[in-house]
């Protein structure tokens, strides 16, 4: 059996057991829950005059609750880009007050950005940040440690410490450099919050420090982000990293039809050159390397509209029109050029 055929059997069986597991268990808090998440979408380019039909995302997620105190999710993406990737795996056992401490040991998020961090189905764009796409996209395995507290608003703390393997590479790596990842969120009143962040990777031979500061308002239909996040590179192995993401959009409720919410938005972000870390010579990565220019340094103006079939995220058609600028000498990617997009996402 192939791993395709091998994955799709899986989560038919987890779906079948989480319906017979709920009609058991009904009566409590400890049935096995079945999220998923299907992004199609278009994209047309409009300077080559060429488009494309793709299914970025047909994400499957089994979580639930054993006791009060320990929870437990796994996540696969059967289709992200056309590929399997095993994404979340992991244990949560709260500890002390069952509400204000946990401890999570597996494959996850690393705990690190806003927009890195938000799910697909609840992006409000069709493609990702810079921010969220090259610059701060970690998940790694390891454990983390949370902890909630009020001083008159919320405040939730994350912190971790992970291999740097990401998520396919576990079996013999061994290394005696952990990387690290911390976030503050402060859920100040009227929808405010202000999030700081760090992390530290190692993806080669060269120690990477990442730090981040973004802050939103959610308040009346509106929403309102800008975030910044600056990447240094250990031994001047490359030049400092410079990422920016800023957007605004507005819920317009719609009293008739099947649309229930429509959402006009802009967004403009921006990154300086960029290395992932790691070293290349001639083409492929090599120990004798240096590290190189990943992605071009660019800015982007996105604007659209998103139509909501219920509740925004649950079931949206994103329609984005992108327009790129690169610095004199950049070279543009096949996909980080100027084109239309519609997206079709459906959360269950």
């Amino acid at each position: 059996m192939s791993k395709y055929s091998f994955a799709i059997v899986a989560v038919i069986a987890l779906s079948c057991s989480a319906g017979a597991y709920a009609q058991t268990e009904e009566k409590d808090d400890y049935k096995l829950n079945v999220h998923g998440t299907i992004r199609g979408k278009y994209e047309y380019q409009t300077e080559e005059g060429a488009g494309r039909f793709q299914v970025r995302n047909a994400r499957v997620s089994v979580d639930g609750k054993i006791t009060d105190r320990v929870s437990y999710k796994a996540e696969i993406d059967l289709c992200d880009e056309g590929k399997i990737k095993m994404l979340d795996a992991y244990t949560r056992i709260k500890i002390l007050n069952k509400k204000d401490m946990q401890f999570t040991i597996g494959q996850m998020r690393v705990p690190f950005t806003i927009d890195a961090h938000r799910s697909p189905h609840q992006q409000y764009f069709a493609n990702r940040s810079f921010i969220a796409k090259q610059v701060g996209n970690v998940r790694d395995v390891g454990a983390a440690l949370g902890y909630n507290l009020n001083v008159g608003f919320p405040i939730k703390l994350e912190a971790g410490m992970f291999n740097g393997s990401g998520l396919t590479d576990q079996k013999d790596f061994w290394t005696k450099n952990i990387n690290f990842s911390a976030k503050a969120q402060m859920f100040f009143p009227h929808g405010f919050n202000l999030t700081l962040s760090t992390q530290k990777i190692r993806p080669d031979h060269i120690n990477v420090m990442m730090y981040d500061a973004g802050a939103y308002l959610h308040s009346r239909g509106w929403h309102v982000e800008a975030e910044y996040l600056f990447k240094h590179y250990s031994h001047d192995a490359f030049k400092n990293v410079h990422a920016f993401d800023s957007f605004v959009s507005y819920d317009f409720p719609i009293r008739r039809g099947a649309i229930k919410y429509i959402t006009p938005l802009v967004r403009f972000d921006y990154m300086t050159d960029h290395s992932d870390g790691m070293k290349y010579k001639d083409g492929k990565t090599a120990e004798d390397g240096s590290l190189i220019i990943n992605d071009y340094q660019r800015s982007r103006l996105t604007g659209g509209l998103t139509l909501s079939f219920k509740k925004p995220f649950l079931s949206d058609i994103r329609i984005n029109y992108e327009k790129y600028f690169y610095r004199d000498g950049a070279i543009a990617k096949p996909s980080e050029r100027d084109k239309i997009v519609v997206e079709f996402m459906t959360r269950f």
